[in-house]
This record gives C-alpha cells, structure tokens and sequence, in this order.
C-alpha cells in the first residue's frame, strides 16, 4: 500500500516511470547505494521527527547527519526522532521506506542543504526496495518541500575526518 501511494503521488508530477524496484533491500543507505549503483551520498533519505506542531520529514544525503545544534536553531525544539512504531502511523510510511512522496495530511517536509551537491538523487519510494532517481527540482516539486533547511553536518569538506 505504501508503494502504490508514493507511486500515485509522483504519477502526479509524470515521474511514476522513473521509480526502480529491486528484489534485494535497499532499506539503508548502504543498501539503496548498492541496489541503486551510486555512492551512498547520492541516496536522498527522509528522517521523521516529531515537533510540537506535529511530524516533519528532513530529507538528506546520504552521508550527512543531523547537527542537533543547527536542528534546534532552525525549529526551536531538540531533535526527536519518531519511534519506529510511530513512523507508518504518522507518516504514511514504514521505516526502510519512508519517502516525501504521499505523506499523512500535515507532514511538513523540509530539504536538507547537504542535497544541493548532487543533481540527481535517490530518494525511497515507500518501500525497503524502491528507490525514484530525481533532480532537485523534481525532488522539490513531487516533495511539497516548505524549503531549504540546514540541519546536517557531516557532509562538508572541512568536517571530513582524515584517512
């Protein structure tokens, strides 16, 4: 069911032919890299937390992690991951599979900067092995994104570890 409705969902948007489908899990980003054949920053995941105002969706890249500093700059709240039994619930989709992509009514989504390096990115399309490539600007329309938030660290040159 979470398929079809992200499947109905990017129909919208005439981006339906472009999910692809695997017959292994691409549930992590490791995974979907994997499964999708792309270096793992390139998969565009969708963390959920829950604010005070209710759910929200950050979708980031792969390699980014959330900075609970910027986080709680930008919405004013520590960063709350969803329990994972609350995640279909509130969001539409089970984890492994949680995408933007016909989301519960009032699930805001947010784009994380760590995406603006790639044009196209692999974001999940509501199954643990589903994956839809898509240009940012597609990504920013079938998402209903509110915007750009920088919530991440991680993923810019001057944080990289050495070796």
């Amino acid at each position: 069911m979470s398929f079809e409705r992200a499947k109905n969902h990017l129909e919208q948007f005439g981006l339906a032919g472009r999910i692809l489908e695997f017959g292994v899990s691409s549930a992590t980003v490791e995974l979907a890299a994997e499964a999708v054949g792309c270096e793992p920053a390139r998969i565009a995941k969708s963390l959920s937390f829950l604010l005070p105002s209710g759910p929200i969706l950050v979708v980031a890249a792969g390699d980014a992690k959330v900075d609970n500093t910027r986080y709680k700059a930008q919405f004013s709240a520590k960063a709350k991951m969803l329990p994972a039994g609350q995640v279909e619930p509130l969001i539409g989709h089970g984890v492994g599979g949680v995408c933007p992509f016909g989301v519960e009514p009032g699930v805001k989504v947010y784009l994380d900067e760590s995406l603006r390096r790639f044009p196209l990115v692999y974001p999940a399309a509501g199954t643990a092995a589903s994956a839809v490539g898509l240009t940012l600007p597609e990504l920013e329309a079938a998402s209903g994104a509110i915007g750009w938030v920088d919530v991440c660290k991680g993923w810019r040159p001057e944080e990289q570890q050495p070796g």
